[in-house]
């Protein structure tokens, strides 16, 4: 058992070594009188000086030792099985790890009455009449999107205190993880053509400002579920001609086309985004622009 002297806050980071994670430990290992530990399914993480445990979320007695011994007083959940094509073919993988992993996270955390703080997603809708608050009604399209929304409802049943964050596009940086940003401006620089849809209209998620909307979650303590996202609703494609304006790319190499072009195995939610209004006003969200996101992005990644 961990020491809980002078201890004022415990968490646990599930997915600790995921895109997310990763930006959840730098963020709480700068912080004073927390103690972290994270868990990833690989045997070694992405970070240094945090307390580290391999496990995976499928395995329920695993996740359940895990949670009892270290007593968390909260629980961040950015485990995810997020290929969206593979989620089509490997459903029972996804279902284990986005479903079934939710539920032992959520049995563990009820039984010590910790706060279980789930990432979900966008997909969760069918991208008809978008952008969504938190009141509209789900209708995945994809096996991942149901997987998500099927998570959220084993939260709702589960007794356990949840909150359920949505978001979309994530992007930002971190180890070993390219994002959408990253792969953009190095697929550019190197003079390669990249085709780009136009009719996926979202507002992306800068990374460090849904850690800080995780961080106003417990300091507040707020249950339920919140949107989160960014300033501005754009297509995929317009967000690529930003990044190419802003890092002075070719925008030639970039080919608009049609998500239906690409012949995905999952559709996709076109017309999506996500209404953050009650995050504003509960949560004190304060989402950065792209552009402010961008220049973050290029001084950490040199680029």
């Amino acid at each position: 058992m961990y020491s809980h002297d002078i201890i004022k806050k415990r968490i646990l980071v599930f997915g600790a070594n995921g895109m997310l994670g990763q930006r959840v430990i730098n963020f709480y290992s700068n912080q004073v009188n927390i103690q972290l530990l994270g868990c990833s399914f690989e045997k070694d993480p992405c970070f240094r000086d945090v307390d580290y445990k391999s496990c995976d979320i499928t395995k329920r007695e695993a996740v359940k030792d895990i949670v009892l011994d270290f007593y968390p007083d909260y629980i961040i959940n950015s485990a995810a099985f997020t290929n969206v094509d593979l989620c089509e073919t490997e459903r029972e993988t996804a279902w284990k790890i986005n479903v079934k992993g939710v539920e032992y996270l959520s049995e563990a955390s009820r039984i010590i009455d910790s706060h279980l703080i789930h990432i979900s997603t966008d997909y969760v809708f069918d991208g008809i009449r978008g952008p969504y608050d938190e009141r509209a009604k789900p209708n995945p399209l994809g096996y991942y999107g149901r997987t998500k929304l099927a998570s959220e409802n084993a939260l709702k049943l589960s007794g356990a205190y949840y909150t359920v964050l949505r978001t979309n596009v994530l992007y930002g940086t971190a180890e070993n993880r390219p994002d959408f940003v990253r792969w953009v401006v190095t697929s550019m620089k190197k003079g390669n053509q990249i085709r780009i849809v136009t009719d996926q209209i979202n507002n992306p998620t800068y990374i460090d400002d849904l850690v800080q909307a995780i961080n106003k979650v417990h300091e507040y303590k707020k249950y339920g579920i919140y949107n989160i996202g960014g300033r501005e609703f754009i297509s995929r494609y317009e967000f690529t001609l930003r990044i190419a304006d802003y890092f002075n790319l070719d925008k030639s190499l970039i080919t608009p086309i049609t998500t239906e072009e690409l012949k995905q195995p999952a559709k996709r939610p076109l017309r999506s985004g996500l209404i953050t209004i009650k995050a504003e006003s509960e949560l004190e969200f304060k989402p950065h622009s792209i552009n402010e996101t961008l220049a973050i992005m290029k001084k950490e990644l040199s680029l």
